[in-house]
């Protein structure tokens, strides 16, 4: 599982478990879309916790653009009738870190992204901090919302072997891209791909007086 996807199962079920969600959290639904071999990914993610699952089934190698996932979120949220939408900040293969900002515009929702804490306040009141350059962030939005997690999120449990055995008889859905009117149809085109310009490799000194005189050298004492 992608390690941003597994703290957004965790922080889902320890919402839960927490019971700071205004009105508690009915039914934590996780939702991929691949290949078959995906279905080993939502099974972990009910092993750690999570209701059910809904498997999009698509081709082996059939990659889908960020603004394909987004809208393809968007219409399972609504379907679901969700309120607050909880995915990694990014994939580990394209780094692309847009999924969760173009979802959020789509559905109309406030945003948070990269949480590296949230907090439920009074009301629909959620309250995210989130870590920039320089420092910390907090934002404050109400529910409905997208979040996307960071790193410093949480610590994901390990799945039981006893809760991997439940997960194996929990509902996992298979709905197609159609299913839902989406398409998969390519927007972004790729045009070359080049490695970086080669660097000089670095050298070794002997003593701090040969940093020092190097240092010297390079104009930078």
């Amino acid at each position: 599982m992608n390690p941003f996807d597994e703290l957004s199962v965790e922080e889902s079920v320890r919402i839960r478990e927490r019971k700071s969600a205004p009105g508690g959290v009915e039914d934590i639904c996780v939702l991929s879309a691949g290949p078959p071999k995906a279905q080993d990914v939502l099974r972990t993610a009910m092993a750690m916790g999570a209701d059910r699952a809904i498997h999009v089934e698509v081709k082996e190698g059939e990659d889908l653009e960020p603004l394909t996932v987004a809208k393809l979120l968007k219409a399972a949220a609504e379907q679901q009738k969700s309120n607050l939408v909880i995915l990694g900040k990014q994939s580990i293969d394209d780094d692309a870190n847009q999924t969760g900002q173009m979802l959020a515009g789509l559905l109309g929702w406030p945003q948070a992204t990269q949480a590296s804490k949230v907090e439920f306040g009074e009301g629909d009141t959620v309250s995210v901090t989130r870590e920039v350059d320089g420092g910390v962030e907090t934002v404050r939005a109400k529910l409905p919302m997208v979040i996307t997690t960071d790193l410093r999120l949480n610590e994901p449990r390990y799945a039981s072997l006893p809760n991997i055995m439940k997960a194996k008889k929990k509902p996992l859905e298979k709905k197609t891209l159609a299913d839902f009117g989406i398409t998969a149809d390519k927007r972004l085109k790729v045009l070359k791909v080049t490695e970086p310009p080669a660097r000089q490799g670095g050298g070794k000194v002997e003593d701090v007086d040969g940093l020092i005189s190097k240092l010297k050298e390079l104009g930078a004492l």
